[in-house]
């Protein structure tokens, strides 16, 4: 009987012991998901806004089913990143607690799970249907070809991280067959360019002489240099914004130029960003930088209010 009773005990520790493991291992691959960064995933909406289609259900459907679809594709790019930059990423300061790097991961688990998420992302391009696979096909190319080799380029890293962003707004838009303004690709892209840029810099300034031995790209680039061309890319963005509220098919679509009414809203939240990283040197996460500062939080929530304003009243 007291055998018994200790093989019973025994066995609800391994049990216990499986369970926690399975649940270590769960957590560390829903942190390696970084649902935060799926925000970065909105850009597949803005053509349901902007072409006309809010009050369209089949469009949100065909638009929610393509932002669910980029979700799954760029949690598994980041899953394959986090694979081939786990020794890079153990002599970074923030990034070596991500669980791959950290070895709460195990490898052969993350590429399972990265598999995965591109089978379902597939499957779900599948529904949406027209052109929209090779979209998203092209954007997991694309982000392979960075993780493998463009990363190491200099300035070819950032160009082909705002790459992404302009295909998730494609993608936005073909998944409800719909046209896209040549103005809000160039949108897309500059800002994303503005953000990467920064991202760059916050790196730069965190890693400070020891950048290229985590990444070799960093390396080649300096802070004068960075900060040269995010106040480039800075000025090229709001004057493309700018143009794009009075471009014709944008007033057509609007039913007025009332949109010239969120360039200082979008000018402000640029600029807020641009103090956040010489001031306070943020910008290595925007998304998280988004949802932790009030100012920039506010700023975006009232160019949303503002914007459906103008278009419902157009």
């Amino acid at each position: 009987m007291a055998g018994q009773v200790a093989e019973a005990f025994g066995q609800a520790g391994l049990d216990q012991g499986y369970n926690a493991r399975v649940f270590h291992t769960g957590t560390a691959l829903l942190r390696s998901l970084r649902p935060v960064q799926w925000l970065k995933n909105g850009f597949v909406l803005a053509p349901l806004v902007f072409s006309g289609h809010v009050t369209d259900l089949a469009a949100w459907r065909s638009s929610l089913l393509a932002a669910v679809a980029f979700c799954a594709a760029a949690s598994a790019t980041y899953l394959v990143n986090d694979v081939f930059d786990r020794e890079a990423d153990r002599a970074h300061p923030a990034k070596r607690a991500r669980p791959v790097a950290a070895g709460d991961l195990p490898v052969w688990t993350a590429i399972a799970a990265a598999a995965v998420l591109v089978l379902i992302a597939d499957g779900l391009a599948l529904v949406v249907g027209g052109w929209f696979p090779m979209v998203l096909l092209g954007y997991l190319t694309l982000t392979l070809l960075y993780s493998l080799v463009l990363k190491t380029v200099v300035f070819v890293d950032v160009l082909i991280v705002a790459a992404g962003f302009v295909l998730r707004v494609v993608g936005g838009a073909v998944s409800m067959d719909a046209p896209v303004s040549r103005w809000l690709l160039l949108c897309a892209y500059l800002l994303a360019l503005y953000l990467a840029l920064g991202k760059r810099r916050a790196e730069l300034a965190l890693l400070g002489a020891g950048a290229d031995s985590h990444r070799s790209v960093l390396g080649q680039y300096t802070m004068p240099l960075v900060d040269q061309a995010i106040s480039v890319v800075l000025g090229a963005t709001v004057l493309a914004y700018t143009l794009y509220t009075v471009a014709p098919d944008t007033v057509a679509k609007v039913g007025s130029e009332g949109l010239m009414a969120t360039v200082p809203v979008v000018l402000y939240g640029l600029l807020r960003y641009l103090y956040l990283l010489h001031r306070h040197e943020l910008g290595g996460n925007p998304s998280r930088v988004l949802l932790t500062d009030l100012p920039l939080l506010v700023c975006v929530v009232l160019w949303i209010v503002v914007a459906a304003a103008v278009i419902g009243l157009g």
